[in-house]
C-alpha cells in the first residue's frame, strides 16, 4: 500500500521502513494496524472520486498519522509528521501535502476536502456497531491505563461532548449519510454512561 503511493507520486518505494513495527508496538491497543488499515480503506471509499495523486496522498497520510503513538497529544501527530516527512523525502516525494494532512489531526479541523476526506475516514470508528464501539472503546481506556479512572472520565467526556455538538460530524456527504446517526447515538451512549459514573 505504502509503495503504491508513493510510485504514484513518482518516488522511489522500499521507504515504509519501520511503519509495521511501529503499529504493532505492544502498548497500542486501539492505535494498531488494525486502525491505520481501517482508516486507509474508509479513506479510499470516500475518496473514489479524487485523482488517483489524491488518493495517493490520503493513502499516505492514512498510514502515517498515527505512526507515533506515546499518548501524548499533538506532540504525536507533530511526531508522526516529521517520520513521514523523512521517509517521503527518502523517497522523492514532495512532503508537504501528507504532512499538512498528518498534522490536521491534532485538531481534527478541515479547511479542504482531502482534509475533510482524511477527518472523516479517522473517526468512522465513532459509527461502529455497538458491539464494535465498546471495543474501541475499552482499547482506547487500556491506552491511557496510566490515567486515574477520575482524570479518564473527565477528559474522555470532554473528547465525547466535543465531538457530539459537531454538527455536522462529519464533513462530507457520504461519510454523513453513512455514519452521522450511528455515531452521535453512540457518542450520546457513551456520554449517558460517563454521567452515571460521576
Amino acid at each position: 500500500m505504502w509503495d503504491k503511493a508513493v510510485q504514484t507520486l513518482g518516488g522511489r518505494p522500499g521507504t515504509a521502513g519501520d511503519l509495521a513495527a511501529r503499529y504493532a508496538e505492544p502498548h497500542r491497543a486501539y492505535h494498531d494496524t488494525d486502525h491505520v488499515l481501517a482508516v486507509a480503506r474508509d479513506v479510499a471509499d470516500l475518496a473514489a472520486h479524487r485523482t488517483e495523486r489524491d488518493r495517493a496522498v490520503l493513502t499516505l497520510a492514512a498510514l502515517a498519522h498515527d505512526v507515533v503513538y506515546d499518548g501524548r497529544p499533538g506532540e504525536d501527530e507533530r511526531n508522526s509528521a516529521e517520520w513521514v516527512r523523512e521517509r517521503l523525502e527518502e523517497a522523492g516525494v514532495d512532503p508537504e501535502p501528507v504532512v499538512a494532512l498528518v498534522l490536521a489531526t491534532i485538531d481534527h479541523t478541515a479547511t479542504d476536502e482531502l482534509t475533510a476526506l482524511l477527518m472523516d475516514a479517522d473517526l468512522a470508528i465513532l459509527a461502529a456497531d455497538p458491539e464494535a464501539y465498546e471495543r474501541y472503546r475499552q482499547a482506547v481506556r487500556r491506552e491511557y491505563a496510566h490515567v486515574t479512572d477520575e482524570a479518564w472520565r473527565a477528559g474522555r467526556g470532554q473528547v465525547l461532548e466535543s465531538l457530539h455538538e459537531r454538527d455536522p460530524l462529519y464533513r462530507t456527504p457520504r461519510a454523513r449519510a453513512r455514519w452521522e446517526a450511528r455515531a452521535k447515538a453512540n457518542l450520546a451512549a457513551e456520554l449517558a454512561g460517563l454521567s452515571e459514573l460521576r
